[in-house]
């Protein structure tokens, strides 16, 4: 049997912990001894966390019960993300705001509806996403994926979670425990290395050496075995993604019979964005921005006016980081996960499904016999594949704002783009994105997640033939409207259900 040490507590090291347990003890398997060491002085930011619908397979994998994961998490239901202001900011009180929400276009068969609806009036055709999708109306009005007796993980609609990051981190370590998993408190002193670059051991204050067969690093922005012991090479995506510091807080809901956004709101600003994400007994709120286009007390300034107060009541948590990944996050027998790997953008789920991606293929290619890190070539073409093309996401959200601001002009100059973006981007003005732009087992978003945002943001496409009136797409679009009116009147209020998941009902 190998053994594994994790290095790093958090969401990334106990989800490591729990998923390899689980995985590699399945019926079959060799199994393997798996200890985390975790450092009692370095907590979470845990103001607000989200997550991809993915999450749901992953604690249904791990065996955490939905009900038991939102009562312990502070967990409510995302539903997708509302974006305020990116195309252009405030005029004259009027706003710009846009929703990719989780769920896929409806399907129509012998027709495109994304092609259909760019035939249809730009004056008079709903937003994309109202057209396509029943769950436009309910997550704006407030509504829940789901009813309160449908089953865990289930529901007529795709979902997701909002949740405290550092109480996930305690569900997630109780389960690593159950499955077997051998829990140590100490500090990591340094790693020794053998005279070919492997790790030979690393050395604690509190338990002497610890020595395994494979290391994973999950000690964050530090990266202490794949930066700071193996010297692994950084690549730096800030010449495409500008944003380098985040200010975070929590602020209590006042209202405790108020409604619980199922969205997480992202609010542009001049030089970057602020998030809001509700939690079942606070909101935690955040602004991120680009230092070279903004100072800290101007971003100090537009958290305060978002939250509604004085800056000096907030219990400010700073964050300075740079967007990138490590070239290679799998060195001989040491492989990074989580921010140790790469980081994007704080406090977005993107990051926490770079990690279910990463501990996912850690687990399908986990070399019981011979070379440990005879997967490493594939691991690392695979996830550097996947953090370009989530970087070439990320900047899709940008690159097609007309805010006039220094931050947002740069940020739509195709020189900050990559080659590929810039090139989907000129074929995309001749047709919608679809299933054959992207390869499948390195994209954490599907064709259509692209067509939410570009349509959103009033992307120019190529002027189509109109569509004439009562032709058979209307009828298409007539339904989900219809749909979409039904089940905004039939679902409880997500305030509602997760008073029942709360009250164990």
């Amino acid at each position: 049997m190998r053994s594994i040490l994790i290095v790093g507590g958090g969401t990334a090291g106990w989800l490591a912990a729990a998923y390899l347990a689980r995985a590699l003890g399945r019926e079959g398997r060799r199994g393997a001894a798996i200890t985390l060491l975790e450092s009692p002085d370095i907590g979470t930011i845990g103001v607000g966390e989200g997550a991809f619908p993915t999450m749901r397979a992953t604690l249904r994998f791990l065996g955490i019960e939905e009900a038991r994961f939102i009562r312990a998490t502070s967990a409510t239901f995302k539903q997708g993300i509302r974006f305020d202001d990116w195309l252009h900011a405030p005029v004259a009180g009027a706003r710009h705001s846009y929703i990719h929400p989780f769920e896929p276009p409806f399907h129509a068969e012998g027709f495109d509806l994304a092609t259909e609806w760019l035939r249809r009036d730009p004056a008079t055709r709903p937003p994309f996403a109202e057209a396509v999708t029943i769950q436009h109306r309910v997550a704006t009005a407030g509504r829940a994926p789901k009813q309160a007796g449908e089953g865990a993980f289930e529901g007529p609609l795709s979902y997701a979670y909002h949740f405290d990051a550092g109480l996930l981190g305690d569900v997630l370590a109780d389960r690593a425990r159950e499955l077997g998993v051998r829990h140590l408190r100490g500090k990591l002193d340094h790693a020794v290395l053998t005279p070919d670059g492997a790790i030979d051991h690393v050395v604690t204050r509190e338990h002497g050496d610890l020595a395994a067969d494979l290391y994973i690093d999950c000690t964050g922005l530090r990266a202490e075995l794949i930066g700071r012991a193996l010297a692994t090479p950084f690549h730096p995506v800030s010449d495409q993604l500008f944003t380098d510091r985040a200010l975070a807080c929590r602020l209590p809901n006042r209202d405790v019979d108020g409604p619980i956004a199922t969205m997480t709101i992202a609010t542009a600003h001049p030089a970057g964005w602020t998030w809001d994400i509700g939690l079942a007994d606070a909101r935690g709120i955040g602004t991120v921005y680009s230092s070279d286009h903004m100072d800290e007390a101007s971003a100090l300034r537009v958290l305060a006016d978002y939250a509604g107060c004085d800056a000096d009541v907030l219990d400010i948590r700073r964050l300075s980081f740079e967007a990138g990944y490590r070239e290679r996050q799998w060195v001989r027998n040491c492989v990074a996960v989580g921010l140790a790997g790469g980081f994007l953008e704080p406090l977005e789920s993107t990051g926490l499904v770079l990690i279910e991606a990463a501990i996912a293929m850690i687990a399908e290619l986990f070399p019981h016999v011979g070379p440990i890190d005879a997967p490493a070539g594939r691991f690392n073409a695979l996830m550097n594949a996947r953090y370009d093309a989530i970087t070439d996401f990320l900047k899709l959200h940008y690159s097609l704002s007309r805010r006039e601001e220094p931050f947002w002009r740069s940020n739509a100059e195709p020189a900050s783009m990559s080659d590929r973006l810039g090139a989907l981007l000129g074929q995309w003005r001749y047709r919608p994105p679809n299933r054959f732009d992207f390869t499948l087992d390195v994209e954490s978003f599907a064709y259509f997640n692209y067509q939410y945002i570009l349509y959103g943001m009033d992307f120019a496409g190529l002027a189509l033939e109109p569509a004439g009136e009562g032709d058979a797409p209307d009828s298409h679009f007539q339904r989900i409207h219809r749909f979409g009116a039904s089940a905004a009147a039939e679902l409880p209020s997500h305030r509602d259900l997760i008073r029942q998941i709360a009250g164990g009902r």
